[in-house]
């Protein structure tokens, strides 16, 4: 999503229009025939990519918890501990989490307000995908401070999630001080977290 360069598919079109309008409405305040006519197309005419609402929230959600953890291991893999040891490979792994939380907000917003809606298998393919995620940040945190036991390394990745996830309370895009400006922050902050867990 937020790290293609190429133009967008028009089922890609589809679910950021759809993923933009259930996070300012809710998924029970938007019509098929408003998804469709947010990217040019009848309302009708989305069956032909997508059987109903549902499955688009579903590919939402489970789309970029999946995205999520494919970044991160890609991360990993091109980074390792490379010349900036275990703080470099961090400092990536915040960087990728960051792009999503500035660059996708409505699906942070999507997530907080409407996974209960998915089925039962989706919502714990969702949840299996987040463990996992979460898991690959604690092994990398306890390796950029080895103070930290894994309870507290696990504490301190969802309260650094937390903290970056917050992007859709901040104002809307425009009202930020810039993306750069931004992005450097949470950064600080991130890493300010996992400092403290240490001390």
């Amino acid at each position: 999503m937020a790290t293609r360069t190429d133009a967008p598919t028009r089922r890609e079109q589809i679910l950021k229009e759809a993923a933009r309008l259930f996070a300012e409405r809710g998924f029970h305040g938007v019509g098929v025939d408003e998804i469709g006519a947010a990217v040019g197309i009848s309302g009708p005419g989305l069956y032909r990519h997508f059987p109903g609402k549902d499955a688009m929230l579903a590919e939402l959600l489970v789309g970029i918890s999946g995205q999520l953890l494919t970044g991160a291991k890609r991360r990993v893999a091109e980074v390792g501990e490379g010349a900036d040891g275990p703080g470099g490979l961090l400092d990536s792994l915040i960087e990728g989490h960051i792009d999503f939380a500035l660059d996708d907000r409505p699906l942070i917003t999507l997530h907080d307000r409407e996974l209960d809606r998915l089925r039962d298998s989706d919502r714990k393919l969702v949840r299996q995908l987040q463990r996992q995620y979460v898991e690959l940040w604690v092994e990398v945190v306890r390796e950029a401070y080895p103070e930290l036991t894994e309870p507290t390394a696990r504490s301190a990745v969802h309260s650094v999630f937390g903290l970056l996830n917050s992007t859709p309370h901040l104002g809307r895009p425009g009202a930020l001080p810039g993306r750069g400006v931004t992005a450097a922050l949470l950064h600080r902050m991130a890493r300010g977290a996992f400092a403290a867990a240490g001390e």
